[in-house]
């Protein structure tokens, strides 16, 4: 099972940590608040998840954490608002891992993944939803319209390199159909969308439609996934692969990223909080569960491996595309 697969990767990690953490002469407690720049809109799947987790870490280092929502540019805005801020500490950023690595193939900022420590707390799974209204009632049906009307059919995304838009280039590209894409700030402000009639359809993150469908307001037709995802509230929905054979999904995590410069002793302290206190952190596996997501914390070394399949994938699918500014190679991202 999926949950299963995770758990045994968190426990090597949480292992890991453990004798990994740079021992340090001095604990690192921050003396003034820390600025938390999500770079999407409020309300949006790194939203939720950094919220929660933002509260957790408040407890343990005895200090705020204001999170600052930056949306813009697909996330690169706010990203590049936290590398440009000194590097004393206090700018942390959050998102989806496999961004990074997009960031810089688009040529929005100029900064490899192998630059940010990462500290990742679940990954999330697409979700193709389509409004309650709408006569598609299974994926069949959606892709055979996609057939007969290319480019008719409006999809709500967070934008080039979100979750939902390589979600549905992935189907796109697998099924051979075409699409019109519609561009938010965030995946909330996407789903909205798509529950008004705006759009069609939305392949935003579970964790962003998890409302909506069990309202009714949407209806899930496939997880972009090649497992079902159990929504609590809701039931079982089916994996992608069961209608688009030999599609590929890499794993999305997201999480928190401070910038490689900052003092060690600041790193230090985050990776024991993250071993001691985050890999089995009630609050956030209740998010987890609630909202289809899967809780799956990691940091150091163990989080770059974990992360960089998605961040090579969409890097290349940048690429394949034709959005890419800089092909992946050049930057250090082999194909996968």
């Amino acid at each position: 099972m999926q949950k299963r697969y995770f758990l045994k990767a968190v426990s090597f990690a949480v292992a890991a940590l453990a004798v990994s953490a740079p021992v340090m002469a001095q604990q690192w407690k921050p003396n003034k608040p820390i600025n938390l720049v999500v770079p999407w809109a409020a309300g949006g799947s790194t939203d939720q998840v950094t919220r929660v987790t933002a509260a957790e870490l408040e407890k343990v280092l005895g200090q705020k954490i204001v999170v600052v929502n930056q949306p813009g540019a697909s996330g690169s805005i706010g990203t590049k608002s936290v590398w440009d801020a000194p590097k004393d500490g206090y700018t942390w950023a959050a998102g989806a891992a496999q961004d990074l690595g997009a960031y810089q193939t688009l040529g929005m900022l100029d900064v490899p993944a192998t630059q940010w420590h990462l500290f990742l707390t679940v990954a999330n799974v697409p979700v193709v939803g389509v409004n309650a209204g709408k006569p598609w009632q299974t994926m069949p049906q959606l892709l055979a319209e996609m057939k007969a009307k290319p480019g008719e059919v409006k999809v709500a995304t967070a934008g080039v390199t979100s979750g939902g838009h390589n979600a549905m280039e992935l189907i796109s590209r697998a099924a051979d159909v075409k699409y019109r894409h519609v561009t938010y700030d965030g995946g909330n402000p996407a789903a909205v969308a798509t529950v008004s009639g705006e759009t069609d359809l939305t392949t935003q993150l579970a964790v962003e439609q998890a409302d909506f469908i069990r309202g009714k307001r949407i209806r899930p037709l496939a997880a972009v996934s090649d497992k079902p995802l159990e929504l609590e509230g809701f039931g079982t929905i089916p994996p992608i692969t069961q209608f688009v054979p030999g599609i590929k999904v890499p794993t999305n995590y997201f999480g928190i990223f401070i910038p490689k410069g900052v003092p060690p002793e600041v790193v230090a302290e985050v990776q024991r909080i993250w071993a001691s206190n985050i890999a089995n952190n009630e609050a956030l596996k209740k998010y987890a569960n609630s909202r289809g997501a899967l809780f799956a914390p990691v940091s150091g070394d163990a989080a770059m491996a974990a992360a960089m399949p998605a961040i090579a994938a969409n890097a290349w699918l940048m690429q394949d595309t034709g959005k890419a500014k800089v092909s992946p190679d050049k930057v250090g991202i082999p194909r996968p």
